[in-house]
């Protein structure tokens, strides 16, 4: 996932180009634990477009954090620092989405909520490639579609 992001060459021989911009979310969460959720997520987002307080806190509760913004991340568990990184795809405006293991510390409504959110996010013409260790209820013909387009990107 690093060297289709462009972070590693680590390894490899060769040459990965892609014209769209992407999104990128590694196994660990990336969140800096003295920021808060919102800190946090407003540092992420910052270079991709200007959102408001409201856009950032309502892509927070997307991913269950209502009540959590300001909240130190020091004192959040790791679901929880999981979900801070997982709301950028909520204010993501990149058509790649690189997923390394997204579904690692979620609870099963959260997995839920993600996997609706990554078919959403092909069916209006995005690509994800992710990698996981758990079997995926989405349908077929999502995946599918989503295999094609990585393959145009």
């Amino acid at each position: 996932m690093r060297i289709l992001a462009g972070l590693s060459r680590y390894g490899f021989e060769g040459k990965v180009e892609r014209n769209a911009p992407l999104l990128y979310l590694g196994h660990q969460p990336g969140v800096k634990a003295l920021l808060t959720p919102r800190e946090n997520l407003a540092w992420h987002v910052a270079g991709e477009a200007s959102y408001s307080d409201e856009e950032i806190e309502m892509a927070l509760a997307s991913v269950g954090l209502y009540g959590y913004e300001d909240v130190p991340s020091h004192a959040l568990s790791a679901g929880q620092h999981r979900r801070v990184n997982l709301a950028r795809m909520y204010l993501s405006q990149s058509a790649l989405w690189l997923l390394d293991e997204p579904f690692t510390a979620i609870d099963k409504t959260g997995v839920s909520e993600l996997e609706a959110l990554l078919e959403g996010h092909v069916e209006r013409g995005g690509a994800v490639i992710l990698s996981s260790h758990q079997t995926l209820a989405v349908r077929r013909e999502v995946i599918a579609l989503s295999l094609i387009k990585g393959m145009l990107l």
